[in-house]
């Protein structure tokens, strides 16, 4: 065989190939989403039992037959809490349309339950959407939650400091009406730039998630 024989068949091929590709291969499932991190496959959360700014117990069950939102942190943090929920709070009244008969809920954990109160939680949350729910409890029940959400925190210094800051993840977790973590929305870190989850890639993607979820 001489080599521009070989070099047709290959051509052939090559054509072929990727008209299987287009007309032949199985059509993609699942959601088409642009900015979302999802897991490789969900992961199930463990019980735990947390306190709501309006002192109700918020428990895994308030998680099921819902989409949650979920983001940690704590109301004395300075600058990327309250960003990222005003980012929620400014998308949240186009995440209500998207159509589902699984409500949609944004839920604010507070790992710094030394300071935040009920009371504070309440008067926190209401500021950005009387919607939202907030919750904290002590870190026996808060850190392996936010672990299993594949989240972190710690304490950067002494308590006894009463303006001491606190370390969290800084992206947005989504969690499907199993009360199973899907994935979350990571903030962009660039030089000079505040590290949020920008509520408009959150919108972007949502309809697509909540569309391919499976019944």
């Amino acid at each position: 065989m001489s080599k521009i024989q070989a070099g047709v068949i290959a051509l052939v091929a090559l054509i072929l190939g990727l008209i299987a590709s287009v007309y032949i291969a199985p059509p993609q499932t699942g959601p088409q989403t642009e900015h979302i991190s999802l897991y490789p496959q969900a992961r199930a959360l463990p019980d735990f039992e947390l306190v709501t700014h309006k002192g109700e117990a918020l428990t895994i069950a308030d998680l099921k037959d819902h989409w949650s939102l979920v983001f940690v942190g704590y109301t004395y943090c300075p600058d990327i809490c309250p960003t990222t929920l005003a980012e929620l709070k400014g998308i949240y009244p186009e995440l209500q349309k998207i159509p589902t008969d699984k409500p949609l809920q944004v839920i604010f954990i507070s790992v710094d339950p030394n300071r935040d109160s009920t009371e504070r939680l309440n008067e926190y949350i209401n500021f950005f959407d009387p919607d939202f729910i907030a919750a904290t409890a002590e870190h026996v029940q808060l850190f392996p939650f936010v672990r299993a959400m594949g989240m972190m925190y710690s304490m950067t210094e002494s308590t006894d400091n009463p303006n001491y800051l606190v370390d969290h993840s800084s992206s947005v977790v989504v969690i499907n009406p199993s009360a199973q973590v899907i994935g979350r929305f990571k903030p962009d870190f660039s030089v000079g730039k505040l590290p949020v989850s920008e509520g408009q890639k959150i919108l972007e993607d949502m309809p697509a998630i909540i569309a391919g979820a499976k019944p």
